[in-house]
């Protein structure tokens, strides 16, 4: 039983192992066939890529050929052409090296021929040395004068020579330059002068208060002096009481104090009680009466120029010029008109007509303070301006006016001449008359003082001096020359306001008599 079952269960595993076997022995079988017609093929391919390689190698071998005969056949082409050229630049070569040698030739016969010639020249000059020094000592036998001596007075010659010809060359450019620009001058100079009519208040260092009686002055005086005495030492001027009828003198070189002055006494008059606690109560209100003028004063002369962008504490001091004078010329009005004439010079050289009135209504600012502080009214001024950030070119006219800086603008140049028309008007300025006379006598004194001239005369209130001169020593070239010297001279030895013109005139008379 047990024999059989194990038969049993054998037989199905024999059976499939064996069919196993075979099945693996056939799939080798068609795996081997499968790899003989696979090489088979793969041979082939081979075959034919190998024979396709062949016939590559062949057709590129061939056209490499062609390709290497084409080329050369180019290059050699190239080469003949560049030997060409080559040829035809050794031919141009050669014929400028024949040029050249011909020349290199042509400058060694010229090197020659110089070579002589300054032998030749040696030779000359050599003789004329020796002609010159025998001539030399002839003139000196002759003349008995050295070398030395005779160059130096040739010098002297020729030096007045070339300064005459460079007087007579500077007369002819001012004439031509002259009649030019003196129309155009003139045109813009009368246009804006007569524009112009100021007048001006005469401003000194004293005031005159006309009193209502003679009674009024022991009033004033106060019993012991009492009164005068409070009022110089609140006011602090001096109250002058003389035998002058109905009128006092208030000095001070103050002129807002003494203004203040003025008022306080008027207003005292009025009042009809004079002593010490009044004095002080009414003093107290003609200041704040005059720092109301003086800022009014200030405001209308910026209103009428047409400006603005002022401060308040400019427009004080701009107002504080009513009350200061220049040679009797009131300041205020004064750098008003400076301001208007620059201003209508700008507009006809088309400028800035404000910023050229600006800087003539500021060109004098600093005589509003200058009895205050140390130094020149221009750098007084030119602080003030720096101070509240004006422009430079208001600086550079408060100082170009008065030829402390150069001209760095042509506002500058309009402010200077327009002070020097403001200035020179008839009726201007004033003097005093023993300082008046002393100028005058100076003018004439320095112009006579020159070789040659006979006689001098100041004329035009010193505006103008005329100098005869003898025709015997100075000619008709020197007198321009006189001119210019005489000039300079008043430049450096006078002080003046505006300018002098100096006329030299030469005259040759001839007189003969009939008998």
């Amino acid at each position: 039983m047990l024999n059989t079952w194990v038969v049993t269960l054998i037989t199905p595993l024999l059976a499939l192992g064996i069919g196993v076997l075979s099945g693996a022995f056939i799939m080798r079988l068609r795996v081997d066939k499968s790899n003989k017609e696979l090489n088979k093929t793969v041979d082939d391919i081979l075959e034919r890529a190998r024979k396709e390689a062949v016939d590559l190698i062949k057709d590129a071998r061939l056209e490499s050929k062609d390709i290497m005969h084409k080329g050369r056949k180019d290059l050699e082409h190239d080469i003949k052409e560049r030997k060409k050229d080559i040829a035809l630049l050794e031919r141009k070569l050669q014929s400028k090296e024949d040029a050249l040698e011909q020349k290199i030739e042509g400058v060694h016969t010229r090197e020659q021929d110089i070579i002589r010639e300054e032998r030749a020249l040696e030779e000359q000059k050599a003789n004329y040395e020796n002609m010159r020094s025998e001539y030399i000592e002839e003139i000196e036998r002759v003349s008995s004068m050295t070398k030395d001596e005779a160059k130096n007075i040739l010098i002297e010659e020729i030096a007045d020579d070339a300064r005459l010809e460079s007087v007579r060359m500077v007369r002819e450019i001012e004439e031509d330059a002259r009649s030019e620009a003196e129309q155009k001058a003139r045109n813009i100079l009368a246009i804006s002068i007569q524009r112009i009519a100021s007048e001006y208040p005469s401003e000194i260092t004293v005031s005159t208060v006309t009193l209502p009686n003679e009674d009024m002055k022991g009033r004033i005086i106060g019993k012991e002096g009492r009164n005068i005495k409070s009022f110089e030492q609140v006011t602090g001027v001096d109250v002058i009481i003389d035998d002058t009828p109905e009128s006092v003198i208030i000095s001070s070189f103050d002129p807002i104090r003494r203004e203040i002055a003025k008022l306080t006494l008027k207003k005292l008059m009025s009042d009809g009680r004079i002593h010490p606690a009044k004095i002080e109560g009414l003093y107290s209100k003609a200041k704040v009466d005059i720092e109301k003028e003086i800022l009014e004063a200030g405001e209308n002369a910026i209103f009428s120029l047409g400006l603005h962008g002022f401060p308040k504490e400019l427009k004080q001091l701009i107002g504080r010029l009513k009350f200061r004078s220049s040679y009797g010329q009131n300041a205020l009005a004064h750098s008003v008109e400076v301001a208007r004439v620059a201003g209508h010079m700008a507009s006809e050289l088309g400028l800035d007509p404000k910023m050229a009135k600006r800087c003539g209504l500021l060109h004098d600012i600093g005589k509003a303070i200058d009895y205050e502080l140390e130094g020149s009214h221009t750098q007084i001024g030119v602080d003030i301006a720096k101070k509240y950030k004006e422009d430079w070119k208001v600086s550079n006219a408060i100082l170009a006016h008065h030829n402390e800086e150069e001209y760095k603008c042509i506002e500058s140049i309009l402010v200077h001449a327009a002070d020097i028309i403001s200035a020179s008007r008839p009726g201007a300025r004033r003097e005093v008359l023993e300082t008046y006379i002393k100028r005058m006598e100076k003018l004439e004194e320095i112009a006579t003082g020159f070789d040659g001239v006979t006689k001098s005369y100041a004329i035009q209130a010193g505006r103008e001096i005329r100098v005869i001169v003898e025709p015997g020593k100075i000619g008709d070239n020197r007198i321009s020359l006189l001119s210019k010297d005489i000039s300079q001279r008043i430049q450096e030895e006078l002080t003046y306001p505006g300018h002098i013109k100096v006329t030299v005139i030469r005259e040759m008379r001839a007189t003969e008599y009939a008998k």
